[in-house]
């Protein structure tokens, strides 16, 4: 348990998707003068090396980030600008730092973490005296604490590792219960497409809970029952309107650049409605 270390992953495909889409909701919610607070059930080191001895040994973002940074698709414009003079240093923002870049005065943003050393790079890295507070503490319940945020304005973003198999039947109960506490929060529930049934049955959960408003966007990069994780999925609780036409259009071209055989694999949900 906790030996899952991202910086082996920092770039790939998933990170593509999810911090897409986490960009996506942020200039959302930027549009509103009113102060957001944002919520991270496990937030990583926040930024990372690509040419450590971890980035090299999987070579995952040459698969991901790296094949996209110079495509002119204005849909992942606000994305790849974020990132681009990272990678340019060889390097890749987490979530945590992505989204300290785009918080204004009032904006706050709660980052759990249980890695002891993920914590210790996670307060050096992104930490921010008043706006931005780490918190070494089990992220799925701490998002629940602080629910409802006295913005009254929220954007959660749930995305374990999953390397206990417990954790699928977790964060659907945790998001059950961030939902239930405050139902207008916009929340970001990632998954990686592993093994399909687990999937499945977290889709069929969380569509009986009862919550509103629940869609769900997939990228995959082969087939399903290939060797390793095949793509991710993140389903967006109270996503801004207009992200389902622009994945549709977006990153069908994305899935072809991505996969080894230029096929392209996604998979878009209206799991309920408003």
């Amino acid at each position: 348990m906790l030996s899952y270390q991202h910086q082996y992953h920092a770039g790939n495909h998933a990170d593509v998707l999810k911090h897409w889409l986490l960009v996506e909701c942020l200039v959302h919610m930027r549009k509103k003068d009113t102060p957001f607070d944002y919520i991270d059930s496990h937030a990583g080191s926040g930024r990372y090396r690509l040419d450590s001895q971890e980035a090299q040994k999987t070579g995952e973002y040459k698969l991901g980030i790296a094949k996209l940074i110079d495509k002119d698709w204005p849909e992942l414009s606000a994305y790849l600008d974020l990132v681009r003079a990272d990678l340019g240093k060889q390097q890749y923002p987490g979530s945590p730092e992505i989204v300290n870049r785009l918080l204004r005065h009032g904006d706050h943003s709660s980052l759990f973490e249980l890695h002891s050393q993920a914590v210790r790079e996670l307060e050096k890295n992104c930490a921010r005296k008043r706006q931005t507070q780490v918190r070494f503490e089990d992220g799925l319940a701490g998002m629940s604490a602080l629910l409802p945020v006295h913005s009254r304005r929220a954007l959660v973003l749930v995305d374990p590792s999953y390397e206990v198999k417990t954790e699928y039947d977790a964060v659907t109960s945790a998001v059950e219960k961030a939902w239930k506490k405050m139902s207008q929060s916009t929340i970001l529930l990632w998954y990686p497409v592993v093994e399909r049934s687990r999937i499945d049955r977290m889709e069929r959960r969380l569509v009986r809970s009862g919550i509103k408003n629940m869609q769900l966007f997939e990228m995959n990069v082969a087939d399903d029952g290939a060797r390793g994780m095949t793509g991710s999925g993140l389903i967006a609780i109270n996503p801004p309107w207009t992200v389902a036409a622009r994945f549709n259009k977006l990153f069908p071209l994305v899935s072809a650049a991505l996969s080894s055989d230029g096929t392209s694999r996604t998979r878009v949900k209206i799991l309920t409605a408003e």
